[in-house]
């Protein structure tokens, strides 16, 4: 049978297709934007290119690795270690000041400056969130406070005693042992499995904080 398609129904089946192609490129781009998967926890086994790992609360998750995702060592360090100009990053509570509360601190080497820059929602907590950016002042005598500056603005926060403070340094794939605590973020392949954007692996027993 031939289908004849008059002016009135291209008017109509037009615009149709024409949603149907954007509603699709949309749902692309959606899948593409989707948030990342935090994973906290455990290297149980790495062989190949995936790397399972026994998350904080009891779950064992496959994650794929790209030959070139990176791969970041954790290692202790102190509130020395942050000066101004230092780029560091920070998960961390507002308070009612509208300061923030430091729940850890990680301070890059010169190589990693400007990763990750900005003040955006984060996963350690309730109402969390990370700011990256540059030490434009330190106060150690009084709260151990530090701003941070960023591209869009600035915010103080307050760093606690009890708060871990680490280094970051680039790592390889060595770092993912079996017994190495890791934190890391991971999206979705078309097929459904795990991809790791990035990996932060402790060093020497070290738990990433972050």
């Amino acid at each position: 049978m031939k289908i004849v398609f008059t002016q009135a129904l291209r008017a109509v089946v037009a615009p149709a297709l024409v949603a149907a192609a954007l509603l699709s490129a949309g749902s692309a781009a959606l899948a593409q934007t989707a948030a990342p998967t935090g994973v906290r926890g455990t290297v149980t086994s790495f062989a190949g290119d995936l790397l399972k790992v026994h998350t904080r609360d009891g779950k064992d998750v496959d994650v794929k690795l790209a030959n070139d995702t990176p791969i970041r060592g954790v290692a202790i360090a102190s509130i020395n270690d942050i000066k101004p100009d230092s780029y560091v990053g920070t998960a961390a509570i507002p308070q009612a000041d509208g300061s923030l509360k430091a729940l850890e601190v990680h301070v890059f080497p010169a190589s990693m400056r400007g990763s990750g820059e900005g003040h955006r929602p984060w996963d350690l907590g309730a109402n969390s969130s990370m700011t990256n950016g540059t030490v434009g002042s330190l106060v150690v005598s009084n709260g151990r406070t530090i701003t941070v500056k960023y591209k869009d603005g600035e915010k103080k926060i307050v760093i606690p005693q009890d708060v871990p403070i680490v280094s970051l340094e680039p790592g390889d794939r060595s770092l993912l042992v079996p017994g190495a605590k890791v934190v890391l973020f991971a999206h979705k392949e078309a097929d459904g499995s795990m991809a790791a954007n990035f990996i932060s692996a402790g060093e020497h027993g070290v738990t990433p904080p972050m």
